[in-house]
């Protein structure tokens, strides 16, 4: 898995909205990448809710929020319209988990993402990284706190 001090890796996903995201694009900003295992399960729905909640929070912080799981951009865009969420879900579809796998956080006996949270900062330096595990909803608070600390 990634550790706190590296260089974040490069990507392109693309959105619900079916734009492409590069993560690069996003230096000068935070960025908080939400790994989660699939759209829909119990977890997952409580997971983005508490982030759909505290969205203002992590716009406060200079903050940009990706969610990424293996679904196709499809099933994103219906997970997005129920849920209201806001930002951006990234399709790791096809290779299937390419950026899981960059992050270390791709499972390969399951085909999915486990549940881990990574905060980059400005510059493209990874300052944060919590696996949450696959039943347990991070805490958005605790990622507030260290986005805090990168002012």
């Amino acid at each position: 898995m990634i550790k706190v001090g590296e260089q974040a890796p490069d990507f392109v996903l693309k959105g619900h909205d079916d734009k492409e995201y590069k993560l690069s694009d996003y230096k000068g900003k935070n960025v908080v990448l939400v790994f989660y295992p699939l759209d829909f399960s119990p977890v997952c729905t409580n997971e983005h809710a508490c982030f759909v909640d505290a969205l203002k929070i992590f716009e406060g912080l200079n903050a940009q929020i990706f969610g990424i799981s293996v679904d196709s951009t499809w099933t994103h865009k219906a997970f997005a319209e129920k849920m209201g969420i806001k930002y951006p879900l990234l399709a790791d579809f096809h290779p299937k988990g390419e950026v899981g796998k960059k992050y270390g956080v791709y499972l390969e006996d399951k085909g999915i993402h486990n549940r881990v949270t990574v905060v980059i900062d400005k510059d493209g330096i990874v300052r944060y990284v919590e696996e949450h595990g696959i039943p347990n909803v991070p805490d958005v608070n605790k990622i507030a706190k260290v986005l805090e600390e990168l002012k």
